[in-house]
């Protein structure tokens, strides 16, 4: 428990963050970084770059002073954070070291503003949260391991298979190498590829989706090769995984993770909207509801470019049609001619709420989305616009929390 004091401190400083919190974690990565290189094994590099993890550290700071009065309000955002924790292999001899540079950075950035007393009160706060989070994932790690055949950290597993889904994304069908039977996993659920490419100083680590249903003889993820765009560089995973992984390679993965996941209990009606390589964790979930729930209705919905980018189609059109109470709809923003001689979509350009409205037959549902950051922010806004309760919007949202999700986090 924090005192009084401490807490009045902490709120006190949050206006400082809203103007300074940015620069203070972009200097907290730097000194951390130039002390402790070997964290860069960890860390995304794309998202460094971008500065997308400095953002998000930023708004979870922020976050953590509104409401350090009452942390519990924010447990929800805890053990999602947690889950990727625990997925990348973060252990709590991690938490010392960022707490030590987080301080730093306050006080290098702030200068005579952060005084001794608000350095103490950050100190005290950053020790209560840190263990926050020691505890929740100390229990996922010993929950991953203690489930039949679970495992801690990275194992090693074989790709079975690789298939070509798309102009854009490739299948990867990965089965253990020990040949031990895989864990059960939760539809919405990702995993972590740890990976060594040839000439890179350090490991990277990306998270993706599981693309099919739980029960299967192999994992697979869906992953879209990710090119340079303008200032934007090439994915290096990606790229990797697409021109050089093959039939044979053996990949580190971590156990399934993640907390975007089907409400079992709940039996409303199923919306899940997804866009672009966004439809990987709605197939998942797909799959699994034609099988365990077929008197629930769903409402499948996906957004691409085109035919040519529109991955998975004949196997979402197959579950589709063994539930009688399931429908699919395509919309694609810039259709080819051949999309528009075969009618293979249902609408062109992009979502919008008439056209939700229209083909959402029971407005009363559970809402899943997944897709692109600008996609999820336009599906978002739509569906508040449309006053669908918050309780029951879902997402997943890959990298670091940006800004409008840290807003909708927050309400």
């Amino acid at each position: 428990m924090l005192s009084e004091q401490t807490i009045a401190t902490i709120k006190s400083t949050v206006p400082v963050l809203e103007v300074h919190g940015t620069t203070i974690t972009k200097r907290f990565y730097q000194m951390m970084f130039e002390a402790h290189p070997e964290l860069l094994n960890i860390f995304n590099h794309a998202n460094q770059k971008q500065g997308r993890q400095q953002g998000a550290l930023a708004n979870a700071v922020y976050a953590a002073a509104q409401h350090i009065d009452r942390l519990e309000e924010i447990l929800p955002v805890v053990r999602q954070i947690a889950h990727k924790h625990r997925s990348l292999g973060i252990k709590p001899e991690h938490y010392p070291i960022v707490g030590k540079y987080l301080l730093a950075a306050i006080k290098d950035v702030l200068g005579d503003a952060a005084t001794d007393e608000i350095i103490a009160a950050w100190a005290e706060a950053y020790g209560v949260i840190a263990n926050v989070f020691i505890d929740v994932e100390a229990e996922m790690y010993k929950e991953a391991e203690q489930q039949q055949g679970g495992w801690s950290d990275f194992k090693s597993f074989v790709v079975q298979k690789k298939v070509k889904e798309s102009s854009q994304i490739t299948s990867f069908y990965l089965v253990p190498q020990d040949g031990q039977v895989l864990p059960a996993f939760e539809p919405g659920q990702y995993i972590s590829l740890q990976m060594r490419i040839p000439g890179e100083h350090n490991t990277h680590i990306r998270q993706y989706s599981l693309s099919d249903a739980p029960g299967q003889p192999h994992y697979r993820i869906s992953v879209k090769r990710e090119d340079a765009v303008g200032s934007r560089p090439a994915g290096k995973v990606s790229v990797y995984l697409h021109e050089q992984v093959q039939a044979g390679d053996v990949l580190q993965v971590s156990a399934p993770a993640g907390d975007f996941t089907l409400d079992r209990t709940d039996r409303r009606p199923v919306v899940l909207i997804s866009g672009g390589v966004g439809l990987t964790p709605m197939v998942s979930m797909l799959a699994s509801l034609v099988e365990s729930a077929p008197d629930r209705p769903i409402t499948f919905v996906h957004a691409a470019v085109n035919g040519d980018n529109h991955a998975l189609r004949n196997e979402v059109e197959k579950l589709v049609a063994t539930h009688t109470q399931a429908a699919v709809r395509w919309c694609y923003s810039r259709p080819t001619e051949q999309d528009r001689l075969a009618q293979a979509f249902h609408k062109e350009g992009r979502l919008d709420l008439a056209w939700l409205q229209s083909v959402i037959p029971e407005r009363n549902a559970q809402y899943y989305f997944c897709g692109p950051e600008g996609f999820m922010q336009s599906v978002y806004g739509l569906l508040k616009e449309w006053n669908i309760p918050a309780s029951d919007i879902h997402y997943e949202f890959f990298g670091p929390a940006s800004a409008w999700e840290a807003e909708a986090q927050a309400q």
